[in-house]
């Protein structure tokens, strides 16, 4: 396997499961508060509308040139890349409070207890909700999926790693029957954030005929160089959250 292809395979891999982790925490909120039968059934349907979105999709970008194929994708990465990442630097530097995976599930489930009573049939509650949250996560999934792998010319590739996240994520939902709150997703989604940046870089440059210096091996300059960068704007912006108390205890003392 060449090192594009284990970039590609680490990178589908971990931002799928970063999403697999949040779908999973809303269908075990809806499922152990109201109804396991409605809460997999709007799985189940989501599942379906996913399959045809990712067939209607991955055709259409296997299909266009390579050059505008990388400039589509390159801008797409940098818009999801720069804003996971926007979000990962704010919350490690302490300006947005970290996702705890606990407090949404103990969210979710106090928005279930209150939406009624559970009818002993169909529960419409847990299935809409379970549906939303399936296939706005699996939305993501697939776009990560089809972008990856059609910009690599390896689809099956990235589909593997993108099943396995969700199938390891989902197995672990199952077996613990709680929400994933040891999974470092705070982490996972700085990491996602600098691999998604650095990617849509590459591939956006790519697309209006930039050459870069050694072909696929810059990837292993532009990671390091975008992830110094974040974790340097961290630290400076943990210098400014500091400021106002260090300024309190001086007047203080």
């Amino acid at each position: 396997m060449s090192g594009a292809e284990i970039g590609l395979v680490v990178s589908v891999f971990i931002a799928c499961s970063v999403e697999a982790v949040e779908a999973c925490t809303i269908v075990l909120a809806v499922g152990t508060t109201r109804s396991w039968r409605s809460a997999l059934t709007g799985v189940g349907v989501a599942l379906v509308a996913l399959a045809a979105v990712t067939a209607a999709l991955g055709p259409a970008l296997t299909a266009l040139p390579i050059n505008v194929l990388r400039a589509v994708v390159g801008g797409l990465l940098l818009v999801f890349g720069l804003q996971w990442l926007r979000k990962a630097i704010l919350r490690a530097s302490g300006l947005k409070a970290l996702h705890d995976e606990d407090a949404a599930f103990a969210e979710e489930t106090e928005a279930a207890r209150r939406a009624g009573t559970v009818d002993q049939g169909f529960d419409g509650y847990s299935f809409l909700i379970s549906f939303k949250g399936s296939f706005l996560e699996g939305l993501e999934v697939v776009f990560i999926a089809l972008t990856f792998g059609s910009n690599q010319k390896n689809v099956p590739l990235a589909a593997a790693a993108a099943l396995a996240a969700v199938l390891i994520v989902v197995a672990a939902g199952v077996a613990l029957r709680a929400p994933l709150a040891r999974v470092p997703e705070n982490s996972l989604k700085f990491v996602v954030g600098v691999m998604l940046t650095s990617f849509g870089t590459f591939w956006g440059a790519e697309g209006v005929h930039a050459h870069w210096p050694g072909s696929d091996a810059a990837l292993l300059v532009i990671i390091p160089v975008i992830f110094l960068f974040s974790a340097g704007t961290v630290v400076a912006l943990r210098r400014v959250v500091a400021a106002p108390s260090l300024v309190t205890e001086g007047a203080g003392a």
